[in-house]
Parts: C-alpha cells; structure tokens; sequence
C-alpha cells in the first residue's frame, strides 16, 4: 500500500475516531441539563403566585419560581429522610418557612426553576425550639471543663451557684451529640459538630440530660462547649450608638472594648440577689481574703431570690433554680432576671461578661451582667470564681435538622 493510500487511511480514521467520541445532540444537552441542576437551602421571605425569594442559609437571595409538575414535600423538624414525607401545595407554604429546592439554576445562580420542595413548616419549627429550649431550662446543666476521661467517656464540669461549686460527671454515648462553638461568633447557629476530644479542661459546657438522684452526674443526650474569654471589673465608657461598652478588667488590669450585637444576652441582677450572693461568697471564702476583712461571714441559711426570679413546676428547680440539696444552674437563674441595654449602662457599674476570644484589647460580648457591684465588692479575688460560666450558653442550644 502507497503512503497516499495509508495517510487516507489514517485521516479516515481519526475522523471517525472524533465522530465516535462526541455525545450525539440529545446527549450534549441532557449533561448541560444535569450540571444546571442546583440545590438551595433557606427560608421563604416571600411568596407570589408559583414564584418565591427564598433567603438561603448563605449568600444572596434566590428567585425560585415552582415549576407545574414540581415535586412537593411536608416533613417533620429532625426528619433525617422523605419516608414519613406528604405531599404538600403551593397554597399550604408559608412566609417563614424553612424549604430545600432543587431545580435548574440560571447561569449566575441567583434564579433557580424548583422541580423539587422538600418543606419544613415555620409553626413546626418553632414548636420544635420552645419544646427544646424548655428541656434544656428542664434537664440541662452548665459550668466550666475541669477534666475529660476520654477512656471512660466522660466529661468533669465545675458547676458554680450561689452555694459554692459543685463537679458534676458527664457520661458519653455513641449517640451523644456534640457540638462546639466557633471561636469568633456568639450565634448557636454558627456551632459545628464537634466530638469527645475537641473538648479541653478550660472550655465551658452546657449539657442536657437525666441527672442522678443525687445531682453528681448527668446521661448526656447533648454537648455543647466554646473556648470563652471572661471579664469582670467596671465600666469605663459606653458607646450605646455603637453599641460598645469599655471595661477595666479587674484581672488583667487592661482595658476591654467589648461590643454587644443583637445576639448578645444583657441581664441586670436585682440588688436583694446580687446581696444574696456576696453573703454567700464571702461566708464561702476562707478568713483573711480580700473582701472578708478578715473574717467568715455566716452565710444564711434561708436565703433565696425574690419570687419573680423562682420558677417552679414542670420539675424545674424552686428557689431561683436551686435544686433541693443540689447546686443550682446559674443559666436558669439568669434567664428570669430583668433584661437589659447599652443605654441602660453607665461610667462606674461593675459588670461580669462572658464574650468571644477576640484580641487582647476587644471582645464581642455572649452575655453581660450588670448589678454586681456588691458581688465584687464583697469577694474582688473571686471574679475567676464567679465567671459566668452557665450562662454563656444561653438560650436553647438547638439547629434545624435541614442543614
């Protein structure tokens, strides 16, 4: 064979080659079809006919417009799959409501053609939080990581009331969830799953579970820790337009800007609970410390928060939180105290906050509680003993199950 003969052959074939390994038309467009497939995640801030503004849990908001034969779907708050999933219509959802759509998305992904709406009711939600923020106030516990027994799965915290501290015992499953706060945010919602080893004695702790009779331990169904900075000491200047308040922290002797958001949780401790508490410090202090004068003030015996800071049924501890025997969680304390603003702070009030880590100079604040004049006065070297340590976990650690 010449070589025009086989150079023919050879272009022949590498044209046929080429044909043979491009997908036919119908083919090309159903891969340009499957790569425009997006999934979105967020809340539906509005509704028009068959078009949404869905408001996702990152970046700009979407424009969803449900296509006819779109699939749509109801589930439960925690449903981990569609089997108990039913079938929902475009006229049941509502603005609030949390939804996962899945649909072809424009080319800068700011529209979005829904084929599929798996829905999550806001009333659902909702209810599902108030049911766990209740339990938490029922059965949680809060206090500061004094040592972790990863061998045994446990967790020791130090758990501060008005009595004094208490160590109480975590036990770990593997069904325990943990999750940890991050490092620059006071949001719960910013917490990421965590485990048994990322927790470190320092680190501050909220758990929920079954406590023994005794109040020693604690089955734990949940975990929730953060690496916090903790400042005690007086106001030297508040900022309420920028919602700042500088403190001169009493252990480090330096100046604090701590900044307050919307997520920040400011109490005010009435002043018969603030005494209450400096009587109790100062008869738990050894003689001769600062703030006792020398002498060991005889804590009483039947002192308790005013009625409007005592719960009580639904098995939450009387007496402002104090369990009958047991060393009662500040947490619940704190979250029947009067609320407060930066408005409401002034040059020369003493005040205990938990914040964020920040720099050395500046801090976001997680919770800041002012009235504690007579709490430093009585006992000023105990500040590190009185950080708030359940109370930086406020609220009702909880998340949606569609994440």
């Amino acid at each position: 064979m010449d070589r025009k003969i086989m150079r023919s052959c050879f272009l022949i074939s590498a044209i046929l080659c080429a044909f043979v390994s491009q997908p036919f038309p119908s083919q090309a467009q159903d891969a340009a079809g499957q790569a425009a497939i997006a999934r979105r995640i967020g809340a539906i801030k509005s509704i028009n006919g068959n078009a949404l503004t869905l408001t996702p849990d990152s970046g700009s908001d979407v424009a969803v417009t449900i296509q006819p034969n779109a699939r749509m779907l109801k589930i439960a708050p925690g449903a981990k799959d569609l089997k108990d999933a039913t079938p929902v219509q475009l006229q049941d959802l509502q603005l609030g409501d949390r939804v996962r759509v899945r649909g072809q998305a424009s080319a800068d992904g700011n529209s979005l053609n829904a084929l599929e709406v798996i829905v999550m009711a806001h009333s659902d939600l909702e209810a599902r939080h108030e049911k766990e923020r209740q339990d938490w106030q029922k059965r949680g516990l809060g206090g500061l990581v004094s040592s972790v027994d990863l061998a045994a799965g446990t967790v020791s915290i130090s758990v501060t009331g008005v009595g004094g501290k208490k160590t109480v015992v975590l036990h770990t499953t593997k069904a325990t969830v943990f999750r940890r706060y991050a490092p620059d945010s006071v949001k719960f919602d910013d917490a990421k799953s965590s485990t048994l080893q990322e927790i470190q004695p320092g680190d501050q702790a909220r758990a929920r579970g079954d406590r023994s009779a005794d109040g020693s331990e604690l089955a734990a169904e949940e975990i929730v820790t953060g690496s916090f900075r903790n400042v005690a000491g007086t106001i030297n200047a508040v900022d309420a337009s920028a919602g700042t308040v500088t403190v001169q922290d009493l252990l480090s002797k330096k100046a604090v800007q701590i900044k307050v958001t919307p997520e920040s949780q400011l109490r005010k401790l009435p002043a018969e609970v603030a005494q209450m508490i400096a009587m109790r410090l100062k008869g738990s202090m050894p003689a001769g410390m600062p703030g006792t004068s020398g002498t060991k003030a005889a804590a009483p015996s039947s002192a308790a928060p005013p009625a409007a800071a005592t719960p009580a049924g639904n098995g939450q501890p009387g007496n402002g939180g104090i369990h009958n025997g047991r060393t009662p969680d500040f947490q619940q304390m704190l979250s029947r105290m009067p609320t407060t603003t930066v408005a409401d702070l002034h040059k020369g009030d003493a005040v205990l906050i938990v914040a964020t880590q920040g720099s050395s100079s500046s801090a976001t604040a997680i919770t800041l509680l002012s009235g504690v004049e007579p709490i430093l006065q009585a006992a000023p070297s105990a500040g590190q003993a009185m950080m708030l340590a359940p109370w930086t976990l406020g609220g009702a650690p909880g998340g949606d199950a569609m994440q």
